[in-house]
């Protein structure tokens, strides 16, 4: 039976192709070049969606299996196409730079207040350089902007699919009414209303709805599963950034009690006693 439509469907196209008015022929065009817009979108998308997942997982899994919340930078590992890993690496930079230049000296073993998980414990008490809550906030900002900009960079292109989901079939629409219009008209000036006479404008008015359908379905598809899956990789981030900022606070920041930091500063600036002769 397929044998039978496929030369059927094919020669139909091509005769209302060939009956098309200037009109129809545009319309066409401009959905072909918005198909073509749209599948490069859909491929695009698919290989950058497929390479974050895959990176992401690798990532996830290397970072779990450490105590030190930049231990990954330390080391120099690159997980390239993770949107997490993108986001720990400006995380990581911002803590090393107020750990180089806006340092906190603690003495190594001193009470550490429990704000994470418990895995950085020891790393939290060995740690005898910190960071201040302030420069902590500074840590916290970077983190949200780069979680912004990843879900920004993932969902970047797919304004070109909801355009051809939801403007395809109206700009097919759009053609096979200008179409049937010029048809009518074409048939009141000859004064003609047979079939024979209005077969042939119909058929290539209504080859453009066709073509607006046949962009707008696979479009409708490739968003829906796109959306679903940048949902999804988005969450799996924010979830990342709290986990991370609480690792990051608990082994990094000088979360002593006011007293401690009071008792501490002004043991710095005691003066020293003068040498006895």
């Amino acid at each position: 039976m397929l044998t039978t439509l496929h030369p059927v469907l094919a020669n139909a196209a091509v005769y209302a192709i060939e009956n098309a008015t200037a009109e129809g022929k545009t319309t066409c065009v401009v959905l072909l070049l918005l198909s073509l817009f749209s599948w490069t979108i859909i491929i695009s998308k698919i290989r950058q969606l497929y390479i974050a997942r895959r990176a992401t997982k690798r990532f996830l899994a290397a970072y779990a299996a450490t105590r030190d919340p930049l231990d990954i930078k330390k080391r120099g590992e690159e997980f390239d196409g993770a949107p997490a890993y993108a986001l720990y690496e400006r995380g990581a930079d911002e803590v090393l730079y107020h750990l180089k230049n806006n340092p906190v000296q603690v003495k190594a073993g001193a009470p550490v207040v429990s704000v994470g998980e418990g895995n950085t414990d020891h790393l939290a008490r060995a740690n005898t350089t910190k960071i201040s809550n302030s420069s902590f906030e500074a840590v916290k900002v970077i983190l949200e902007e780069a979680a912004a900009a990843q879900a920004m960079s993932l969902e970047k292109g797919m304004i070109v699919l909801s355009t051809a989901v939801a403007g395809g079939p109206f700009i097919g629409l759009l053609g096979t009414v200008w179409g049937v219009m010029s048809t009518f008209a074409g048939i009141a000036e000859k004064q003609s209303a047979s079939l024979t006479a209005m077969a042939p404008g119909v058929a290539a008015a209504l080859v453009a709805t066709v073509t607006g359908l046949l962009v707008a379905i696979p479009a409708m598809f490739g968003y829906n599963f796109m959306v679903t899956t940048i949902r999804h990789i988005t969450q799996e981030l924010d979830g990342f950034a709290t986990r991370y900022a609480n690792q990051i606070e608990h082994a990094y920041v000088d979360n002593r009690d006011i007293e401690d930091k009071i008792a501490g500063a002004l043991k710095r600036h005691e003066p020293t006693a003068p040498p006895q002769s």
